[in-house]
């Protein structure tokens, strides 16, 4: 649109030709800069301008070489646009103010094309950052991980073996690896911890599922920015005890989850319709530790006599997530260097037409008035605006018809300001106001449309240079934030793999411990902790980036194993077809969470251990008896793992009692499933074990 401007003023002037440059530079930047069409656009440049046409068309073929590696030549073809001028007219100033304009239209062609290949790049370029990141972080990560939990585990294989081979220090040795494998599962806990304290992400959807099982209607509108920080730690805690507590009170049918980031503060709202007396005395202990972390914590009803709690703590100062380049905290600088050089040569142009007496005051006017215009890279400043808005009309009566060519710097601004319904309107009362001091000052008709086209073509000018660098801007923020949004996730996915996965290990190898302490003989045990620590060792790998897949029927025997030796009767069947390796991955993780929180939360003597499949879906059942039935436990992270593993397939997972004994059901969309193909029962045929 731009370029068409420039064009549309020289065919208004009679360069009927124009329309042949311009439709040859439009090409050229179509097909990336090709010799062929930049000789005919050279070619047609010059024809038109020697038949008559302006010299400033001179400045499309300018632009042009300035991408390419003939840039060398731009020199001189403003020199040879200042021959051609001077020969026609012996007017040095008419001459200056023609080249000029002829080099403005060259930067004017080179930035437009520079910055839309800018975009271009910066867009192609956003995985790439996010990628450089994430593998950052896992480096990092695996460094932390490998200094503590690495040692530990070697620590533990190589007790396990020496106690193999070493019977009579067996009792000392198994000591020494019992608390080191209490400590490393210690370390595994508190490492995933903090990798999700970064972020409230996961807490939002562990409460969206803990109350849609609860058939309380739920909306969340999450509107923070991660990560989170300490301040994340928080308002997760606040999070679960309020949903804990509406769940509890079973009363509520609608309830409301809302974040945001006003000014320097993260706010947590959870808005339910249930009826209470007092908040629970969870959320008065939370109370004391946000406002030590310099935040409050308030609860009460709405004027429709709903319940509300919100949390409000300060928002990060920095958010730690992966590297920004150095530059990215600037301004952009192709654009922006294009943008004052255009705005200059736009102010001398205007100088020029100005006796000597009032070049100082419209020097200081104008510069004035390009400050302005950076500014308006950066955002929308109203005020800038309406300064830009008295300097462009108060100078004309003094200035006269030299000053017209500066309502075009108001132009640009005003529609990147408003809406374009608003904006449309107040740039016609501009070209209008120009049309209008032209008529007034006497100026011929033609000078007048003259003025018009120029202020038209300078405001468009102005805008696309203003656009696209905030455009550069905008997705060099946003290709930041796809990076930090990507380290979050890594440290997400590791805090998950570090529950589910090497927590598992590290529980069933703690366990086999105690057991072989208690034996006269445990070599058997000895050797099942070797094998589950080099297990771990590579789950340790896996959680530090290196992914690996789990198979469902090696994750089943493992589980009989762990809890045959914690003395519970299991039984296996097995009736799932080949599943991806993704679905395995993510049942595998889900069953070994499900056996751990059977080891830990309950004194179990049975477990039923079972998967099936329909046409629809395939599904894995974990049954056990002596389950506690207190309720969520508060703090506990691993039913919100599972229930985020489970919705990156579409899956879902649901908790509670089946005649007495708990259930926990993962249930994963696998659309085309035959189970007539698997033969057998009504589930298929399985593998079938019972210990």
């Amino acid at each position: 649109m731009v370029l068409a401007g420039f064009a549309g003023v020289y065919v208004a002037a009679g360069a009927v030709g124009a329309v042949a440059v311009f439709g040859l530079q439009c090409l050229f930047a179509f097909l990336r800069r090709t010799g062929p069409v930049l000789a005919l656009l050279g070619a047609a440049a010059y024809a038109v301008t020697l038949g008559g046409g302006s010299v400033g068309l001179l400045g499309f073929l300018g632009g042009s070489l300035l991408v390419t590696r003939w840039w060398g030549l731009m020199p001189a073809v403003a020199l040879s646009a200042a021959v051609i001028d001077h020969a026609r007219r012996a007017d040095p100033a008419g001459t200056l103010d023609a080249t000029i304009s002829t080099v403005l239209i060259s930067l004017v062609v080179y930035g437009l094309i520079r910055l839309v290949e800018r975009v271009d790049e910066l867009h192609a370029t956003r995985l790439a950052l996010a990628a450089a990141a994430v593998g950052e972080e896992r480096l990092r990560i695996a460094a932390e991980l490998n200094d503590g939990l690495g040692r530990g585990l070697a620590a533990i294989i190589a007790g396990a073996r020496t106690s193999l081979a070493d019977p009579a220090r067996a009792a000392d040795v198994l000591g020494e690896v019992v608390a080191t494998a209490r400590g490393s599962l210690a370390d595994a806990r508190a490492a995933a911890a903090n990798y999700r304290a970064m972020s409230l992400t996961p807490e939002l959807t562990t409460a969206r599922a803990m109350l849609d099982a609860a058939g309380v209607a739920v909306e969340v509108r999450a509107g923070h920015g991660e990560p989170l920080g300490p301040a994340g730690a928080l308002l997760a805690a606040v999070l679960r005890e309020a949903v804990t507590d509406v769940v509890r009170r079973g009363e509520a049918r609608l309830c409301l989850i809302e974040t945001d980031e006003p000014g320097a503060t993260v706010t947590l709202r959870v808005t339910d319709d249930g009826r209470r007396t007092a908040d629970g005395e969870g959320l008065s202990n939370l109370a004391q530790q946000v406002e030590s972390g310099g935040g409050t914590l308030r609860s009460g009803l709405s004027p429709d006599g709903r319940h509300w709690i919100e949390a409000a703590l300060p928002r990060p100062a920095t958010r730690a997530a992966g590297p920004a380049p150095a530059r990215a905290r600037t301004l952009p600088d192709v654009s922006v260097v294009l943008l004052a050089a255009v705005l200059l040569g736009f102010s001398v142009k205007a100088l020029l037409q100005l006796p000597p007496s009032h070049l100082w005051p419209a020097a200081v006017v104008l510069t004035v008035i390009v400050v302005m215009q950076l500014r308006a890279v950066s955002g929308r400043h109203m005020a800038a605006l309406s300064v830009m808005a008295v300097l462009t009309y108060a100078p004309i009566p003094f200035f006269g018809a030299a000053w017209l060519g500066v309502p075009g710097f108001l132009a640009g601004p005003i529609l990147l300001a408003f809406r374009r319904r608003v904006s449309v309107p107040l740039v016609a009362a501009v070209l209008a106001s120009v049309a209008a001091v032209s008529w007034r000052l006497g100026l011929p008709l033609s000078v007048g449309v003259n003025y018009t086209l120029s202020a038209l073509v300078t405001g468009l000018v102005m805008h696309g240079l203003l656009r696209l660098a905030a455009i550069v801007a905008e997705l060099r923020a946003a290709r930041e934030s796809l990076a930090r949004s990507a380290v979050v996730e890594e440290r997400l996915r590791a805090a998950r793999d570090l529950h589910d996965l090497l927590g598992h290990s590290l529980a069933a190898i703690l366990l086999t411990c105690e057991l072989a302490r208690r034996l006269p003989e445990p070599r058997a045990q000895l050797a099942e902790i070797v094998a589950m620590a080099e297990r771990a060792e590579h789950d340790l790998r896996s959680v530090s980036g290196e992914q690996r897949d789990l198979s469902l029927a090696a994750e089943a025997d493992s589980a009989a194993s762990t809890l045959a030796t914690a003395r519970v009767e299991v039984s296996v069947s097995l009736a799932h077809p080949p599943l991806p390796p993704e679905v395995e991955t993510v049942l595998s993780a889900v069953l070994r969470e499900a056996v751990t929180n059977v080891l830990r939360h309950s004194s179990a003597r049975r477990c039923v251990i079972s998967t099936e499949a329909d046409g629809r879906s395939v599904r894995l059942r974990v049954r056990n008896d002596g389950a506690r039935a207190t309720g969520s436990r508060r703090g506990s992270s691993g039913i919100g793992n599972l229930t985020t593993r489970l919705a990156t397939l579409d899956g879902r997972l649901t908790t509670g009692f089946d005649d007495g004994w708990f259930l926990l059901d993962a249930a994963v969309p696998y659309p085309g499933l035959d189970p007539a193909r698997l033969g057998g029962d009504a589930h298929g045929v399985g593998a079938v074990a019972g210990v």
